[in-house]
């Protein structure tokens, strides 16, 4: 079977993750896969963060935990070592269709490489809030930008999950 389609047959979320942070080259293979995903009119109008920091991590830990209402402790990144956040520009009308791209490209990439990982909603509301836009400041961003989404990458702990049954009636030929 072709590789490209058998990662995307195979490929799960994840939501168990061993703490070793992976290889960097690994991710920088996962970042540039994003770099390639399709886009509106050739635009590129994502940004992806690679967060490895403990303690950014904890404060998008901590808002994505208040936006989604858990309890006090719970990580909504299922203790990912790695967390890249996709932006896309916010005044762009493809910016989620974009970014959307960009995240599939992230989990085949994560996957084909032996890594687990998993889409965790809430970055749109996160980057909303003042102190990530002053964060985007802070780290030399420039513009206005919509969160689209996080992929928590990481080493999976335990095994890989089995797929779901399809739901039949998904496809609709005509001929």
């Amino acid at each position: 079977m072709n590789e490209v389609i058998k990662a995307m047959l195979e490929r799960r979320s994840i939501r168990k993750f061993k703490k070793e942070l992976p290889k960097r080259e690994d991710i920088e293979t996962i970042l540039e896969t994003g770099l390639y995903a399709a886009n509106g009119k050739g635009r590129q109008a994502t940004l992806t963060v690679a967060i490895t920091n403990p303690e950014l991590r904890a404060r998008l830990v901590e808002a994505n935990r208040k936006i989604g209402g858990w309890e006090e402790g719970f990580d909504p990144f299922y203790g990912a070592p790695v967390i890249l956040l996709v932006l896309a520009e916010k005044d762009w009308g493809n910016a989620v269709y974009d970014g959307s791209l960009v995240m599939g490209n992230l989990m085949l990439a994560a996957h084909a490489l032996g890594l687990g990982s998993i889409w965790i909603n809430r970055a749109r509301e996160e980057f909303e809030q003042p102190e990530f836009i002053a964060l985007l400041q802070e780290l030399g961003v420039e513009g206005e930008w919509i969160g689209i989404g996080h992929c928590a990458v990481g080493y999976i702990e335990g095994e890989l999950p089995k797929a779901a049954p399809r739901k039949p009636g998904r496809v609709l030929w005509v001929e």
